[in-house]
């Protein structure tokens, strides 16, 4: 069986300010044309199909091209939602569009409940791991702590019991939104920490054939049967160096998996370029970035007049101009932004109390750090469900 695998496409969302809906759209279209000519037998789509609960009105009416498009193909859609999206708005209809192909997996009860396709060598299971938000699925589960690898782990036993119960040979694919340990972030993803952790390791999902992974938008293998596809759009200038595509998967009669990397069209490429202004204005070596979307970081140790004019007279497609100096990381005139980058909530919390009283929190304060920040993501987590 011939499976297409992708994932977050963060339908409705922009680049800086960038209306990113015609790339979108191209990315469908692409995607599309891509089942028709490889002879794709499924589609696998790991969440974040949409950017935000509530998405606007352009976004939905391209996911329901998407469908239209999908559906007309004949060829088996999985879907599930990620951390992105609304669950239950995603999930709506499901059980009606079902019957077009197209199988939307939203509901966390249903993870043991596999989409059965068949091909020439029998059936295939398709179990869909929506993003489970551990402090809302923590008594469906069963589990003593919120957490993200005590969830998937007890998703992964239904999926395990399911699987043992059906005819020996059939092979099994899961999909599943989460940060995997091995996986490499980048700036446009949504913390999903919780009690101070946000990876789950891969052998949370032994014992299927195949895992298409969303959440992280690097394409990644982290092993022959571990893979994420990434975003097919880039959705940040942490991507600037990411290859966008879409992993062909054939799974055999035996389960064995090999896997082909496809790209995906991109809009126009990105630069992050650093220097004084008169340096990135006059370097001959800048010339093939002209075009590009452009990240701009100053180091001028004065700010100089009228910086995005003067780059967007060379570099017309600039969307982000930062200031950096170079300076010493100690030096008072360090901004506050340079000092806190890469630093997560709970260290930046520690560091103030360490500010404040010349010692850190010791490990039972640092524990109640961590539930405050918990318990506030759990609130976002309830709150955005019940728009």
């Amino acid at each position: 069986m011939r499976l297409l695998h992708t994932s977050d496409w963060h339908l409705g969302r922009a680049f800086h300010r960038v209306n990113m809906l015609g790339a979108q759209a191209g990315f469908i279209g692409h995607l599309v044309d891509t089942v028709r000519e490889r002879a794709v037998d499924a589609v696998v789509v790991s969440g974040d199909v949409y950017d935000r609960a509530v998405p606007p009105l352009a976004a939905v009416e391209l996911f329901d091209d998407a469908l239209h498009r999908l559906a007309e193909l004949g060829v088996p859609t999985v879907m599930i939602s990620g951390n992105h999206d609304s669950a239950r708005r995603l999930g709506v209809g499901a059980g009606l569009i079902d019957r077009a192909g197209i199988y939307l997996r939203t509901e966390p009860a249903a993870v043991g409940t596999p989409v059965v396709l068949r091909d020439t060598h029998g059936d295939v299971a398709f179990y869909g791991l929506p993003y489970l938000e551990p402090a809302l699925v923590k008594e469906e589960f069963a589990v003593e702590k919120a957490g993200h690898e005590a969830v998937l782990a007890a998703a992964m036993e239904r999926v395990r019991a399911d699987l043992a119960g059906r005819a020996r040979g059939t092979r099994s694919v899961v999909l599943a939104h989460a940060f995997v340990t091995g996986g490499l972030a980048s700036d446009s993803e949504r913390d999903i920490t919780v009690g101070g952790v946000a990876a789950v390791p891969a052998g949370v999902f032994d014992g299927v054939d195949y895992v298409a992974l969303g959440h992280l938008h690097g394409c990644q293998t982290l092993t022959e049967r571990v893979r994420y596809s990434g975003s097919p759009l880039a959705y940040s200038f942490s991507e600037a160096d990411h290859r966008k595509s879409m992993w062909l998967v054939d799974l055999a009669a035996d389960g064995s998996v090999t896997a082909e990397r496809l790209d995906c069209p991109v809009p126009r490429p990105l630069a992050r370029l650093r220097g004084t202004l008169e340096d990135l204005l006059a370097d001959p070596g800048l010339s093939p970035h002209e075009d590009a979307w452009i990240e701009a970081t100053l180091t001028d140790a004065v700010r100089p007049a009228d910086p995005m004019a003067r780059l967007t007279e060379r570099f017309p497609h600039t969307l982000s101009l930062v200031f950096a100096p170079d300076r010493e990381a100690d030096d008072p005139r360090v901004s506050y932004a340079r000092r806190l980058a890469g630093r997560g909530d709970q260290e930046i919390a520690e560091d103030f109390v360490a500010h404040v009283r010349g010692a850190g929190p010791d490990e039972r304060e640092a524990a109640v750090l961590r539930d405050a920040f918990d318990a506030v993501r759990a609130h976002d987590a309830v709150r955005e469900v019940a728009r």
